[in-house]
């Protein structure tokens, strides 16, 4: 099988690792890649919303199935893309339709489906600059604090929770009125503060059958003890240990079956994954938000513990027999830490030389912001790298993770010495 893997992060580079493993492969592509992705196939310098090119790359070389990474070519419509062409529309693409990836691209259209097929979530409601004072005077209805998020993609920055009333209604027309948000705050939606435990869940489906992957959880927050600004993820641990069997047949009873079949029935075609965003809250889940692709940086825990052929499910999803394929996890535990560039959130440097990568042993080490100069590995975003281990427990892994990362420096590096001690 000759696959064609879309991205250049994290999440990109352990797919990437994990593709490589199987006895199916021929070959992989990886498209735009990483200095990283380079030791399990050949990069290639593509824009990923480019999909003349991404056609173009897939006819000359031949390729049997693309893998989608990111959001923005799922919420582009690249599934539809090659669904609709003569000469694609045979190749198995791992990844949902346009209008099934709404359920990411717009917070409202998931929060109406949830409403329609009674999936647990806060209560809500939608805001536009037309009646901005509307969404005043339902903040004045909340309890602080307010939770205010832009109804499209903002890279994972699209979501403020405030304390302050007049605060909120303030940031309410940052985003509506100053475009804080650019296109993405067309729209806001507040909703309900829900205080409890976050977790991520995650199902590959082919949109009949689902298979439940490993769940994770990720820390957002730049500063220790989930403080300052959020990032796009600073670390995540797999298993989660507050998620016991009995919470586990809760989500997939109250939250993963209605919408599989709500999908169904909505007529909306979703192949690939759903990441479920959930928060327990007296012992009940309920979701935050969905996303049609893995998280980042979870996929660097939850794909080091998915045991089964990958691209025997990636077969599944394409030809509709996902329910006869088998998943075994490894019962080990995994911890990634995120190494990020001074600064990030915010204004941060790029080239910066990495030093220290052959010298790590005993961990992996993903790439998420890199690229590469000759032999040199040069920082290129702000993740730049995911340091990944396995352990009998959460505690060794994020140890050895923790060991891993003294061997490794580039300047202004900036790491969380805290992922997984809330849990642990």
């Amino acid at each position: 099988m000759k696959v064609l893997l879309l991205g250049s992060g994290g999440r990109e580079h352990a797919l990437a690792w994990k593709i490589s493993q199987s006895s199916q492969l021929e070959k992989l592509y990886i498209a735009p890649g990483n200095a990283g992705t380079k030791a399990y196939g050949e990069n290639l310098d593509i824009d990923v919303l480019d999909f003349g090119a991404v056609k173009k790359a897939v006819l000359d070389l031949g390729i049997n199935t693309v893998v989608v990474g990111p959001e923005a070519p799922l919420v582009a419509g690249i599934s539809d893309y090659f669904e609709a062409d003569e000469e694609l529309k045979s190749i198995g693409v791992v990844g949902p339709s346009k209008e099934a990836s709404m359920l990411e691209g717009s917070k409202d259209f998931a929060k109406q489906f949830m409403s329609k097929y009674n999936i647990p979530t806060a209560k809500y409601g939608t805001f536009t600059r037309e009646n901005v004072q509307d969404g005043d005077a339902f903040l004045e209805k909340m309890k602080a604090p307010y939770v205010l998020k832009a109804d499209g993609l903002a890279a994972g920055k699209g979501v403020l929770i405030i304390h302050d009333l007049q605060e909120a209604k303030d940031a309410l027309r940052s985003i509506l009125l100053d475009e804080k948000f650019g296109a993405a705050g067309a729209r806001v939606v507040i909703e309900e503060f829900l205080d409890g435990r976050e977790l991520s869940v995650f199902v590959i489906t082919d949109g009949d059958s689902y298979k439940i992957l490993p769940e994770a959880k990720d820390y957002k927050r730049i500063g220790e003890g989930d403080t300052g600004l959020n990032t796009g993820g600073m670390g995540a641990v797999s298993p989660v240990p507050f998620a016991d069997a009995t919470f586990k047949d809760k989500i997939e009873n109250q939250i993963i079956i209605p919408t599989i079949k709500g999908l169904k029935a909505e007529g909306i075609r979703y192949k690939g994954f759903i990441f479920f965003g959930l928060i327990q809250v007296k012992g009940e889940p309920y979701v935050i938000e969905y996303n049609c692709r893995m998280g980042d940086p979870e996929t660097e825990v939850v794909i080091p513990r998915l045991k089964s052929d990958i691209l025997e499910l990636f077969e599944g999803v394409a030809t509709n027999t996902l329910s006869e394929r088998d998943v075994q996890f490894d019962d080990r535990s995994a911890a990634t830490v995120v190494m990020v560039s001074g600064g990030y959130p915010e204004a941060y440097e790029k080239g910066k030389v990495i030093y220290g990568l052959n010298t790590v042993s005993g961990s992996m080490v993903f790439h998420a912001g890199t690229t590469s100069d000759g032999p040199t590995i040069l920082s290129s975003g702000g993740r730049v790298l995911a340091v990944t281990s396995y352990g009998k427990s959460l505690e060794v892994a994020l140890e050895r993770s923790y060991k891993s990362i003294e061997q490794i420096e580039f300047e202004k590096a900036n790491y969380r010495k805290d992922i997984g001690a809330d849990v642990v």
